[in-house]
């Protein structure tokens, strides 16, 4: 028995000593899912495919969540996406007896230490970019679940025909790159119905938006045997207001004052400036826009070859004014040449005699004592003179005649410039309006 002056002190000593108790013990489950770990991976290979009967395959149930369109690089040819990818795939030599291990059903285990399948992209180009996540979810049966980000640099046949109207279709392929059917076999972790049109993951506020996500199932067949093979069908389409506002509608514009221009007489120089100015906003406009307009060496975008085709027409009629003025300021100086030459005489063919005028005027000779002598000099050199006049009034008409050809010419010319112009941008509005029409469709 204890002292009495000790028997209030005896709670006070259970109390500590049940504490102590409590801190030397492990918990239970604890206690349990450290033994479990151990006794899965003590005797694990994680070099051997996981299957007690080596002739079943291991199935590997796939699945992708679309999370955002990164970038669309046309000219190179490249997609970069970021997805959620999804294995799961069971496990045969990692399964137990929850109730043996405290009614324990899931556990995760290092990636590094069990069997993984070698799934890869077959479209990948580039280093996948995603944070490193070691471990994976193992239940009792077996099951393994592994998800991971990936950020995806893929090659796609991008089309830039339609811009900016244009929608893209890239694949994304899953295989086995060692592991035939026979070994590694792939299937849909979802129906395809609920993978179409799953666009929750979607980061539905960029420049792209998600259409649909279609997958099929095929068996690659190669020399190296057959593999089963997965392909995930990415569908994009791209946003066309900003470039509907920036883009097509400032081209309009210009297209529409480079025309108002046809309405200036074609003789005016004031013609060449305007269409000169015109020219350079062209150019200052291409460079703009440069940057925003994709470039691809398989396909140009249409809006590139209207811009094209129409600083052609503007170059076409710019040349033709500028031929017009070269040629009318070159028939105004043989005008004033021959008008020249017809009123000045011939003094060079008839020697030393002077000028009519001036023997009407009697300078060098008496007018009385050349009277006979004058008279029949007097009326060959008028009949001369009126040949002169009747000669220089028949080329005058003449060249009316021939500049009022070449002016209906150009003039006729110009009229179907003009023409040309207007189906060109009517063609031009048609196309861009139906390609809004199909892009709104989908």
């Amino acid at each position: 028995t204890l002292p009495s002056s000790m028997a209030p002190l005896w709670p006070l000593v259970l109390v500590a000593a049940s504490g102590i108790l409590a801190i030397d013990t492990p918990h239970p489950r604890s206690s349990a899912l450290h033994h479990l770990t151990e006794k899965l991976l003590q005797k694990y290979r994680k070099e051997v495919r996981p299957v007690h009967n080596g002739t079943q395959a291991t199935t590997v149930y796939l699945d992708v969540f679309v999370r955002a369109v990164l970038d669309v690089d046309a000219q190179n040819q490249k997609l970069t996406t970021s997805v959620w990818y999804h294995e799961v795939w069971d496990d045969e030599f990692l399964s137990w007896n929850s109730s043996m291990f405290d009614e324990i059903r899931e556990i995760s285990l290092p990636l590094s230490a069990i069997w993984a399948p070698d799934i890869i992209i077959n479209e990948f180009v580039d280093l996948e970019r995603s944070p490193d996540l070691p471990y994976v979810y193992v239940n009792s049966s077996g099951t393994i679940k592994h998800s991971k980000p990936i950020q995806l640099v893929s090659a796609c046949s991008l089309e830039t025909y339609a811009f900016p109207f244009d929608i893209q279709n890239c694949s994304l392929t899953f295989n086995s790159i060692l592991h035939t059917v026979e070994d590694v076999d792939l299937a849909f972790l979802r129906s395809r119905e609920d993978m179409t049109h799953d666009q929750k993951a979607f980061l539905n506020d960029g420049e792209w938006e998600l259409l649909s996500v279609s997958s099929t199932y095929n068996i690659l067949q190669s020399s190296a045997g057959d593999f089963a093979q997965i392909q995930f069908n990415v569908v994009i389409r791209r946003r066309p207001l900003v470039y509907v506002v920036s883009l097509l509608i400032p081209s309009i514009f210009l297209m529409l004052v480079d025309l108002g221009s046809f309405y200036i007489p074609p003789t005016c120089h004031a013609r060449i400036v305007f269409k000169t100015s015109v020219l350079v906003g062209y150019t200052v406009f291409r460079l703009n826009i440069s940057d925003e307009v994709p470039k691809s060496a398989v396909t140009t975008p249409l809006i590139g070859v209207f811009f094209t085709v129409c600083m052609a027409f503007l170059v076409l009629s710019l040349s033709k004014s500028i031929l017009l003025v070269k040629f009318l300021h070159d028939e105004q100086c043989s005008r004033r040449e021959w008008t020249f030459l017809c009123l000045r005489g011939d003094t060079d063919a008839e020697g030393s005699r002077m000028d009519p005028w001036a023997q009407l005027t009697g300078v060098t000779e008496s007018p009385i004592c050349q009277e006979h002598q004058a008279q029949p000099w007097t009326l060959r050199e008028v009949w001369s003179q009126l040949q002169r006049i009747s000669s220089y009034f028949q080329t005058q008409d003449q060249a009316d005649r021939q500049e009022a050809g070449w002016l209906a010419l150009l003039e006729r010319f110009d009229r179907l410039l003009f023409q040309s112009y207007l189906v060109v941008l009517g063609f031009y509005t048609i196309t861009l309006c139906s390609l809004w029409v199909l892009w709104s469709g989908l």
